[in-house]
């Protein structure tokens, strides 16, 4: 099948339209990347981003993440635990192009931090581990990038390392990932043989000088033993862009050796029309393939102005808008991060769509309806901050000072407002209870968890309606640990904290009818609302959705704002264990009013309780959360740790053996993974890593639930 891309009436004059800019620009919108580094835990993300600093000369020494020094993991815990937790924002200079880089985090305890940084992003690489292939957090992270529609290039790390093997991991990225990948470089050799890449392209082979860091490239012929796989993979490269592009169509039907401009232009379409993934590869750790990383970043992964104008709605009359790229359009950019800096306070990351943020300008938040005035406006350089006067369209950068604005909020003009799509978050499967040592410690607290929690979307507080206990909410063990830990060291708060606690759920498992009719006097005024609801159980994963079957003389428009919020109050806790509800539609089908006494609080009070009624006749149940567990292990431990998988209620789904490791991929409620760390590693004497990400709810089994009640 052919799928020819040419180049819209629209690209073509966004590419050639100078009046989009305005002129205090610092970079024309045509030589502006924002990018995204996206991987698998371990992959080698923060290196190869060490490595494109260094080589464009925004550091002037490259940073270890095994060293604790790496400039793009500068949190205390990043550096403890040489792993990435938050996304750190960069700007460097490849080719006379501004390259703005977003370092996400690898670990399925924090994707949040993958999910917004995607949102606001025109192009991903995807990085991949040599050996380790596809593995279970770069399908998620590759899954996010088609979601928001982000071309992205995938590059093959640690190609130097024993195991390593480039057309596995090609071919896993189709099979697993459906990604059109096709190779634009190849290895020059394997394993402790690597010497190089083999661009594709130029057919030229390139090396990379250990004497200078890797600074120095060296271009040369291709070896005569890499000759014949090196014209092969031209051959199919060639193939491949002409199934995707008309113009290199034409020139391939004629002469099938197409020349290295025109397939250059040729990729770089398909991969805008996201039908084509360009794949390098090279080994960060040793310096090597990072040039011809960077040159591919700029050949192939768009600008601000190859992508479609943004869209939203008006606040208030929900019509859709859309903005295209450019200065001197209306103002519109999205709030898709906020992180509390000890020097400037709370700093707000965003991505600006169209129009200029000035310093010192008024902006409106229509989620708050307010406007506030722009204090300082920064570049940012992971947690150094380099003050601008303005941010233009198509740029990302920081605003100090906003008191109000949180995560997935939009700035724009007031006379001419729109709202952009607010991002999606999880909800948290883990909670601990946690509570202030002293009195004194008491305020501090609460001032650090709201801090905490106007960072990060994932992290929720709640209290416990019967013991009073503060509960702080999360993605995994990981993820509340080093929101303890930041709140000990960063905000110098004493407190306790209990156990992790799973965080489970309630559904319903048949469809049934509840009513209410709410009536009474309340300080001497009538109090009037009647509420009929239909509840049905939603597919697994579906959420929960209300809708109004009912007419305007039963239920007046005036109160079904009051209905909804009452049905949401009903769902936020269930009737098994107070967990809340998921996967539940509600239909309001009838009630009534009174001419007179109908009031807001009645018509929400009796919505709660007819809910409640029919929730409690629906067969509820309690459910849990099941995470997707991938073990490596080395093949003489493998009994022990199926065994192990199974005495913790898991189902193991697949067995795949690679190398002289096996992979065992199996689902496991989160019940019973809290340890399984210590577990793993005294079984197979230290030998075997393993990592999970939640996957679904599934009802919990009857003997478990008992003990659960009865605790």
């Amino acid at each position: 099948m052919v799928t020819v891309v040419e180049q819209s009436k629209d690209q073509k004059m966004a590419n050639s339209n100078p009046s989009r800019e305005a002129p205090g620009r610092r970079r024309s919108l045509s030589k502006i990347r924002n990018i995204g580094i996206v991987a698998h835990i371990d992959a080698g993300k923060t290196t190869t981003t060490e490595r494109m600093l260094y080589y464009t000369g925004r550091v002037y020494k490259m940073g270890e993440v095994h060293d604790g020094t790496a400039t793009m993991d500068w949190m205390v815990q990043e550096q403890e635990r040489g792993i990435t937790i938050t996304s750190a924002a960069t700007t460097c200079f490849w080719r006379d192009h501004q390259i703005n880089i977003i370092d996400t985090p690898g670990h399925v305890d924090f994707t949040v931090e993958v999910e917004r940084s995607l949102r606001v992003l025109d192009g991903a690489i995807g990085i991949f581990c040599g050996v380790g292939g596809v593995q279970p957090q770069s399908e998620t992270v590759w899954h996010q990038a088609k979601k928001y529609k982000v071309p992205c290039l995938a590059f093959v790390n640690k190609m130097d390392r024993m195991g390593a093997r480039f057309d596995r991991v090609v071919r896993q990225m189709r099979e697993r990932l459906a990604a059109p990948a096709v190779p634009v470089h190849i290895p020059w050799g394997e394993e402790d043989q690597f010497k190089g890449v083999i661009d594709l392209i130029t057919m030229r082979a390139i090396s990379f000088d250990p004497a200078s860091l890797g600074a120095t490239v060296k271009e040369q012929d291709i070896p005569q033993e890499f000759s014949r796989s090196a014209e092969k993979a031209r051959a199919e490269l060639a193939e491949a862009v002409a199934e995707k592009d008309e113009i290199v169509l034409k020139s391939y039907l004629e002469n099938p050796d197409v020349p290295a401009s025109l397939l250059k232009q040729g990729i770089r379409r398909a991969v805008l029309a996201g039908v084509f993934v360009p794949v390098t590869c090279g080994s960060s750790l040793h310096n090597q393939g990072i040039q011809p990383l960077l040159d591919a970043v700029v050949d192939y992964l768009p600008a601000p102005v190859d992508v479609p104008a943004v869209q939203g709605h008006h606040p208030k009359t929900q019509k859709t808008m859309s903005r295209e790229v450019s200065d001197f359009e209306p103002l519109s950019a999205l709030s898709f991060k906020i992180a509390t800096d000890p020097y400037v306070g709370r700093l707000s990351f965003v991505r600006v769509y169209s129009g200029v943020l000035k310093k010192g300008q008024n902006v409106y938040n229509p989620r708050t309806q307010k406007r506030e005035r722009l204090g300082k406006i920064v570049e940012l350089h992971a947690n150094h901050r380099e003050e601008v006067e303005a941010l233009y369209a198509g740029e990302i950068g920081g605003i100090a000072g906003l008191k109000q604005i949180t995560t997935g909020d939009t700035l724009c003009a007031e006379n001419q407002p729109i709202a952009l799509e607010r991002i999606e978050f999880p909800e948290p499967v883990i909670a601990m209870a946690i509570e202030p040592k002293t009195q004194a410690d008491r305020e501090k607290m609460n001032d650090a968890l709201g801090n905490l929690a106007a960072e990060d979307p994932t992290f929720r507080i709640s209290a416990d309606a019967e013991t009073g206990q503060t509960l702080i909410k999360g993605m995994g063990e990981l993820h509340l640990e080093i929101i303890k830990d930041r709140m000990f060291r960063e905000f110098k708060v004493q407190a306790n904290a209990g156990q992790p606690m799973v965080a489970y759920r309630e559904t319903i498992q048949t469809a049934s009818r509840g009513e209410h009719l709410f009536q009474r006097e309340i300080a001497g005024r009538g109090q009037y609302g009647h509420v009929v609801v239909e509840v049905l159980p939603a597919a697994r994963g579906a959420g929960n959705k209300i809708e109004f079957d009912v007419s305007n003389d039963n239920i007046p428009h005036e109160f079904r704002t009051a209905v909804e919020e009452g049905i949401r109050d009903a769902l936020i806790t269930g009737v098994v264990g107070n967990y809340a509800l998921i996967d539940i539609l509600v239909k309001v089908v009838g009630g009534s009013c009174h001419p007179v006494d109908s009031t807001e609080v009645a018509f929400r009070s009796a919505a709660v309780l007819a809910v409640r009624e029919a929730v409690l006749a629906a067969q509820p149940v309690l459910l849990e959360p099941i995470m997707k567990l991938e073990i490596i292990t080395p093949e003489e431990y493998l009994g022990d740790v199926l065994g192990d998988v199974s005495g913790r209620r898991g189902r193991v789904k697949e067995i795949e053996a690679r190398e002289s490791a096996q992979i065992i991929n199996a689902d496991v409620p989160l019940a019973a993974l809290f340890g399984y760390a210590t577990s793993l590693r005294s079984l197979t004497k230290g030998r075997a890593s393993y990592t999970m990400e939640p996957h679904c709810f599934e009802i919990v089994p009857e003997t478990i639930k008992q003990s659960l009640l009865n605790r």
